[in-house]
């Protein structure tokens, strides 16, 4: 077996072509016959078998370990391996065909231009798809284009196709070799192989180094900045060139800095430099000194299945025990694994090397171990035993044969060029004994008929299939029919070949259907029609696939006269309108055709020109009124009759015509936007049945009509909506047949629509003696047009149904008395409102009321103003509003400082539930404090007012010059006299100069009775005044010094005086207190006061004498002496005494209100209406006694 030889430094296996296109392998120069030279061209040859296999010593970068890699274990020589990436396009390509046009190799001469023209169909595009040039498996030409290669791209807008192209100018003849064209959208991925053949070359293949991979060719030359490639190709014949001096670039890599790396690159042309970056570090790792290697094992050793192959490694020291290892698994001797000694060097021989063998090694010495890489190459498989020429009939199974070199070997089949792949769909089989290989074909036809072809590694094979039919007899013939209409039709034939065939009729291919079947049962065929009709008659064939054969036959159909009314109505019955034109066209069958014959009460209907006729046609006849008359309504015979039989039919014509008019409606009935009319259906109903009405309605001073209903009304009455009140209106009606709509109805009586109010509100007790019973009420809520004309109040006694008026006259007013009624019954009672439309619905007080005065215990409402001191001004007016509640009507009385009321000087006027205190002009003789009494038999309440009027203070009682010093005077006075009837605010302070005697002001609103005046002019003497001043304003005179303050020239010693300490230690008191107040229900109230003291006075607050302690219902301030207790949404609960407690060291102090809570939203919306609050707690209370069960 001849020995693996070394591959070579400037050997890179050229890429194969896709597997997907196999009819472009010979173009690629993939045959087997082509094999030989192949070798010769990559310098392959056989060593002896002692030979060792060198591995190569110097792979182009990033290229080592895929050139090494293999496909399927099966190797080609001069072709690269395919990776996993390109199994993978493949099989995308397989499922997605993007190429319309695919670029085709071509040749050309050096020197010369030529174009690769590649195109892609856009139709299911929706962008531009990816397209990529490559030169042998991995060179992107993208980045290329230049001077001698340029890329173009075209878009046909009306074929909607993208046209790539690939032009190289100026062509050289390392350009040859084969290239790929790719293009990919989303998951779709398309390619295609090609060659390009550069002749007019001479001269052998030079050694290449492993820059020729990658440097940049022509430098200096007008090319320069091209890659040249060629090295990583398919071996080509190129020109010598001049031998330049071999640099080992991996030293320079190896010896030099980091820094260097880029400037080598350049000058030595690596294109490539991060892949040789890669392999460098690599190499690094194994290439560490070693101690106990002094040759180390290769990077990597190549070898053919079944050769020999030789590990070396030398040791520095002979004594090392040397272990060698496979995938980590220590090799023990054998016939297949050889160890050997030779002074230092120890050796691996592996035997008969399979692909089992194909792995990483490494052998260990001591510490220390090296590896390397072993690639096993497989032999091409030759075809041993060539395809036959074969020859069969359709339908036979077909076997096609062939032997190969070795068992179980990868074989392709293909099909005129096209690969066969076997699949639970296809027709094809293929079937492997051993070296053997079968093509299977099951029911051959006349489409398997051509060249098929099988292709191994090394070598392929052709052979021709021809598939022709076999002789056919007719061995049962169709034959002729005749049926009678609704019967079954079966033509049937029988042939000696089982095969499909067609069937027409009157030339026309038969299509199946329900009624129509065609059976195939192996060589028998029928055609079967069930229920013959007329159209089923005609010349049927039967035509058997592939063959020039035809079997014919005739079918008759025979068929009865028939009448088909099928279009009519059950009882035969044809409507017509009133002078319209009738054609009744009435279709027949019968064959041959039959004679038709019109009559009516025994008088036949002629054909011609009248206005009744008949008309004949082939397959209808037809009856014909011009002008329809009422009078031609009745029974209408048609008779038909031929040789088969006869046929009679009776069809009844029936003329309509639109409806009368009704009769004008009647209004029976009158809303405040509606009214209900009626009318009565029509006298004649055009002969058809009334189907309802339309109703249109106008406004009286109007002439436009308005519809009220789209749908027809079905009924007599109709209730038309949406008018106005108040406006007067017409209604009408017409009615509507199957015809059409009749002529309108005469106009309605004009009518006006109005509406009575809706009922009273707030019906309430009033007030209620032994005999009398006084009610309230409120308006209605809606009025309408109507307006309002009155009341009517109704009662009647309990145990009664007899409702008794109240009032003989309607009442305007919202309150009235019923009077006359017995002590100590009870009655129920309802009010009316009246306007021109009638009575609303009665508002109901909703129990009995007991006729007997009921005594209310009397009930100040003192206004929130009036509880703390009213304060007016001498000349103004007072006018206070005092409510209170009591029944029967209290008894009041006023009283100032504890003495009647002077009513000379002072107003009183009184109502049944307020009282009033007015004075016109007020004098300080009217300050007081006001009380009132209201009493209502033996039950008495009280309230208090405090009225102050005020005034404008006197002046200060003296001023006096305390002392004079420098240019300061120290003034004192007394407080005035008379204050005003209100607490002195301040002072103001003005000085004027002896001489001119103008008055300046010094100081305003002093609080304090005595000050000095700084600032004085030295040798002036000044005069001094004083006015006092309360809340009205300054007094009107002011007290001035008797004396004068001379401001001497010469200085004078001021004394400082002594004063004490002053304490302002304070016992608590309240300077704002609480006030009574109201709370409504739900809404946040606050109770406020200001206390002052010294120390800081600590507060409580307190509800009924209980002190509020972590209640999260309060929250309590103080802010400045200002004292406020939130109370959060109160309810009634809430009501009581509240208290606030001052305390510190001097003393306590306490001051209380009272908290009343009303009841939710009713008596806020009242309140803020404006009803006083008596007036509210009267209407709650007889909401409260009528609804019980709402409280």
């Amino acid at each position: 077996m001849p020995e693996p030889t070394k591959k070579e430094e400037n050997e890179v296996p050229a890429p194969a072509p896709p597997p997907e296109e196999p009819s472009k392998e010979k173009e690629a120069g993939t045959t087997p016959a082509k094999e030989p030279s192949k070798e010769k061209e990559a310098g392959t040859t056989p060593a002896k078998d002692e030979e060792e296999v060198s591995p190569p010593s110097a792979l182009p970068p990033g290229l080592g370990s895929r050139a090494l890699e293999r496909k399927d274990s099966e190797w080609s020589l001069g072709e690269s391996p395919v990776g996993e990436e390109q199994d993978k396009q493949n099989a995308n390509s397989q499922l997605s065909i993007l190429f319309v046009e695919k670029p085709q190799g071509g040749t050309v001469k050096v020197g010369e231009n030529i174009t690769f023209i590649a195109k892609v169909k856009a139709e299911d595009l929706l962008r531009k798809p990816t397209v990529k040039w490559f030169k042998g498996k991995w060179m992107d030409l993208a980045s290329k284009a230049g001077k001698h290669l340029q890329l173009k791209e075209t878009f046909e807008r009306h074929s909607r196709v993208y046209t790539f192209e690939m032009q190289i100018i100026k062509a050289k003849e390392n350009y040859a070799g084969n290239y790929r064209c790719e293009v990919t959208y989303k998951d779709k991925f398309d390619s295609c192989s090609f060659d390009l053949e550069v002749h007019e070359s001479t001269g052998t293949t030079p050694n290449i180094d492993i820059r020729s991979a990658f440097k940049r060719s022509g430098e200096g030359q007008d090319d320069a900045g091209e890659l040249d490639f060629s090295g990583l190709l398919k071996r080509r014949e190129v020109k010598q060139q001049e031998e330049e001096p071999e640099v080992d670039v991996w030293e320079l890599l190896k010896n030099a800095k980091p820094s260097e790396y880029e400037k080598i690159a350049f000058q030595y042309g690596i294109t490539d430099l991060r892949g040789m970056l890669k392999r460098l570090k690599r190499m690094r790792r194994v290439e560490k000194k070693s101690a106990a290697f002094a040759k180390i094992l290769d990077p990597a050793y190549q070898v053919d299945k079944g050769g020999r192959v030789r590990f070396m490694v030398e040791l520095a020291d002979p004594k090392l025990e040397v272990k060698w290892y496979k995938n980590g698994q220590e090799i023990r001797p054998s016939t297949k694994y050889i160890f050997e000694h030779k002074g230092c060097q120890r050796i691996l021989f592996i035997n008969n090397c399979q692909m089992t063998d194909d792995s990483e090694y490494y052998v260990t010495a001591g510490d220390e171990k090296c590896s390397t890489e072993l690639f096993v190459r497989e032999p091409p498989i030759m075809v041993t035993k060539q395809l036959e020429d074969t020859t069969a009939y359709c339908g036979e199974r077909v076997e096609l044969e062939c032997e190969v070199s070795e068992d179980d070997a990868n074989v392709k089949w293909f099909k005129n060029g096209e690969e066969i792949i076997p699949g639970p769909k296809s027709r094809y089989r293929i079937r492997v004994e051993g070296k053997k290989h079968f093509l299977i074909i099951e029911g051959a036809t006349k489409a398997d008929s051509a060249e098929y072809s099988v292709m191994t590694t090394g070598g392929q094979s052709s052979a021709k299939l021809t598939v022709d039919l076999k002789p056919l007899k007719i061995l049962t013939p169709l034959t002729d029919q005749t049926v009678n209409l609704g019967k079954e039709i079966c033509l049937k034939c029988e042939i000696s070949e089982n095969i499909t065939g067609k069937w027409t009729k009157n030339g026309l291919p038969v299509q199946e259907s329900d009624r129509l079947k065609v059976v195939h049962k192996g060589r028998i065929h029928k055609l079967v029609i069930a229920n013959a009709l007329i159209e089923d008659e005609g010349d049927y064939v039967f035509a058997p696939d592939a063959y020039n054969v035809t079997l014919p036959a005739k079918v008759h159909v025979v068929d009865p006269p028939k009448i088909i009314l099928d279009g009519l109505d059950a009882d035969n019955t044809v409507t017509v309108i009133a002078g319209s034109k009738l054609r009744l066209e009435i279709p027949i069958s019968g064959e041959p055709p039959p004679k038709a014959i019109w009559s009516r009460a025994d008088k036949a209907i002629m054909e011609g020109s009248g206005r009744i006729r008949a008309e004949s046609y082939p397959d209808s006849s037809t009856l014909v009124i011009d002008v329809a008359e009422r009078d031609d309504s009745g029974v209408y015979h048609i008779n038909l009759k031929n040789e088969a039989g006869e046929a009679h039919a009776s069809i009844k014509i029936k003329v309509v015509d639109l409806p009368d008019p009704p009769v004008a409606p009647t209004v029976t009935e009158v809303g405040d936007d509606w009214c209900i009319m009626k009318w009565e259906p029509p006298a004649y109903d055009g002969g058809s049945p009334i189907l309802g009405y339309f109703i249109e309605r106008k406004k009286k001073q109007s002439s436009r009509w308005m519809r009220l209903n789209f749908d027809l009304c079905k009924e007599t009455t109709f209730e038309p909506k949406k008018m106005i009140e108040g406006v007067a209106y017409e209604v009408r009606i017409f009615a509507v047949n199957a015809i059409g709509i009749s002529k309108p109805s005469m106009p309605s009586r004009p009518f006006v629509p109005l509406a009575v109010t809706s009922p009273p509100t707030l019906l309430a007790v009033d007030s209620v003696t032994d005999t009398t019973v006084t009610m309230k009420w409120r308006p209605p809520d809606q009025i309408g047009a109507a307006g309002l004309d009155g009341y009517v109040l109704e009662y009647c006694f309990e145990g009664s149904d007899n409702w008794l008026p109240a009032n003989k006259d309607l009442i305007d007013k919202t309150k009235f008395t019923i009077t006359d009624l017995p002590t100590d019954s009870k009655i129920f009672v309802r009010v009316k409102a009246i306007n021109a439309a009638g009575a609303s619905e009665p508002k109901y007080y909703s129990q009995p009321i007991l006729v007997k005065e009921i005594i209310e215990p009397p009930k100040i409402r003192i206004p929130r103003h009036l509880k703390q001191t009213y304060i007016r001004r001498v000349g103004e007016a007072v006018n206070l509003v005092i409510p209170f509640q009591g029944k029967p009507r209290p008894e009041l009385t006023w009283k100032k400082d504890g003495v009647e009321i002077d009513k000379n000087q002072i107003n009183i006027r009184n109502s049944e539930t307020d009282t009033i205190i007015f004075i016109r002009k007020a004098e300080r003789s009217h300050s007081g404090k006001y009380d009132l009494q209201v009493k209502v038999d033996k039950f008495v309440e009280t309230a208090s007012i405090d009225i102050q009027i005020v005034d404008r203070p006197g002046p200060p009682q003296s001023v006096k010059i305390e002392d004079v010093w420098g240019e300061n005077v120290a003034l004192t006075w007394t407080p005035p006299k008379d204050d005003g009837n209100a607490a002195i605010t301040g002072y103001t302070i003005q000085k004027a100069d002896k001489k001119s005697m103008e008055w300046f002001t010094v100081i305003e609103h002093y609080h304090r009775t005595n000050a000095t005046i700084t600032e004085l002019v030295i040798g002036n003497e000044y005069y001094f005044r004083v006015f006092s001043e309360n809340m009205c304003g300054l007094s009107e005179d002011a007290t001035m010094t008797k004396e004068s303050a001379v401001i001497a020239k010469d200085g004078k010693i001021y004394k400082n005086p002594v004063y004490d300490d002053f304490d302002f230690s304070e016992a608590p008191m309240f300077t704002q207190p609480l006030v009574n107040t109201y709370a409504i229900a739900g809404y946040n109230a606050t109770l406020n006061c200001s206390v002052r003291g010294n120390p800081k006075p600590k507060i409580t607050w307190m509800k009924n004498k209980v002190a509020i302690v972590d209640d999260p219902r309060y929250r309590m301030f103080s802010n400045q002496g200002v004292c406020t207790l939130e109370i959060r949404k109160p309810s009634p609960y809430d009501g009581g005494t509240y208290c606030c407690k001052a305390v510190n060291d001097l003393g306590t102090v306490e001051i209380e209100c009272k908290l009343e809570v009303k009841g939710g939203l009713s008596f806020c919306r009242l309140l803020l209406q404006g009803v006083p609050p008596n007036i509210i707690d009267s209407y709650l209370r007889d909401v409260h006694s009528s609804n019980p069960e709402e409280y």
